[in-house]
């Protein structure tokens, strides 16, 4: 899998830490704890180039950058 940057955080309004992979457009995950939302992100992403590829869509080269959880 490539390395997307991924951005997690703890949502109140969700109760739920959210995944983000802003590089691309709409791939977003949650879970319970840090390592669940990790993991569905994960998912997410392979699951998003997955459908780029079936559909022909542009798949965004990733940029590398590492988040570290503040």
């Amino acid at each position: 899998m490539d390395k997307y940057e991924i951005i997690i955080f703890w949502s109140e309004l969700d109760h739920c830490f959210v995944a983000d992979v802003p590089e691309l457009s709409g791939c977003m995950a949650h879970g319970n704890s840090y390592e669940s939302a990790l993991a569905n992100a994960k998912e997410a992403v392979s699951l998003w180039v997955e459908t780029a590829k079936e559909f022909g869509d542009p798949i965004p080269v990733p940029h590398g950058r590492r988040l570290a959880y503040a």
